[in-house]
């Protein structure tokens, strides 16, 4: 991985003019005194453009080897959370010296960015098989049978401010400057909670909950916004209720009262990804 002197212009005239006089890299590298394969690297480049000198680079020369790269590529696509630190000190026991900036540099240029890992549900094995018994089991379902199922679920939403991290653009020391900044007040700002449903046909009823929710709690919303809204929105009969598996709702007193009022509810597998609009 050292950097090696260029030859001059001289030596690599001469090594063609020999080449041309018909003796080989051997003799022509002993002569010399050069590495019979930097011999045979610059008569093939003069075979293949007619010039002995070098093309004009873009910019400086890489500092980590074509194998360093590769190295440190496997590196990050075996283990994801590896660190610049780690990928730097890789490289310093194979013979390369170079900073953080030069690692992260040489990622993005091969399309890799530091971000935010993901947080997903943990899940088993049997998570996984029940997940994948869903999808075969309505793989082939039309297009129609979905429209008939009316989809719920709750979301938090921020009164002031958002939990979520937010990113901006700005230059040192502007950190504080009133457009990179991010309103608080103390003690959060407040949240409300919020039941809805939806459908092909359109959106339901939206209920704020304001208190902790109990399963005989979340009857009363069923009762009060989403029988209203099927009627509303006339999915007509056979329509289908998908809810998730939080504990209110597969509660006896909800499984209950669903039997009650003949509502054919979406067999729902527990740790699926929250992909309806509502939660997200």
């Amino acid at each position: 991985m050292a950097k090696t002197k260029e030859l001059s212009k001289d030596t690599r005239d001469k090594i063609v003019h020999l080449h041309k006089v018909g003796k080989g890299y051997g003799e022509i590298a002993k002569q010399l005194g050069e590495k019979r394969s930097t011999v045979g690297a610059i008569i093939r480049k003069w075979k293949k453009l007619n010039m002995t000198v070098n093309l004009p680079r873009t910019g400086a020369p890489c500092k980590i080897s074509p194998r360093g790269v590769s190295m440190i590529l496997r590196k990050v696509r075996n283990q994801p959370r590896t660190t610049r630190g780690e990928l730097v000190n890789d490289l310093k026991r194979a013979g390369t010296t170079v900073s953080k900036v030069t690692v992260g540099n040489t990622l993005r240029r091969h399309g890799l960015k530091s971000c935010m890992a993901r947080k997903v549900p943990l899940l088993k094995p049997a998570h996984v098989k029940a997940r994948l018994k869903f999808a075969n089991d309505h793989l082939d379902d039309p297009e129609e049978s979905w429209e008939k199922v009316m989809w719920s679920d709750e979301t938090k939403m921020e009164r002031f401010g958002h939990n979520s991290t937010k990113h901006v653009w700005r230059k040192k020391n502007d950190e504080y400057h009133h457009k990179n900044t991010i309103p608080t007040v103390k003690h959060g700002g407040g949240s409300i909670m919020l039941w809805g449903c939806f459908s092909a046909h359109g959106t339901g009823r939206v209920h704020c909950i304001k208190e902790r929710m109990t399963g005989a709690m979340y009857c009363e919303i069923l009762g009060n916004n989403l029988l209203p809204s099927v009627r509303a929105l006339k999915m007509g009969r056979g329509w289908v209720f998908q809810h998730d598996n939080d504990p209110k709702y597969t509660a006896r007193i909800t499984k209950e009262w669903l039997c009650k009022k003949h509502i054919k509810v979406l067999a729902w597998p527990s740790q699926s990804p929250d992909l309806n609009p509502i939660e997200n």
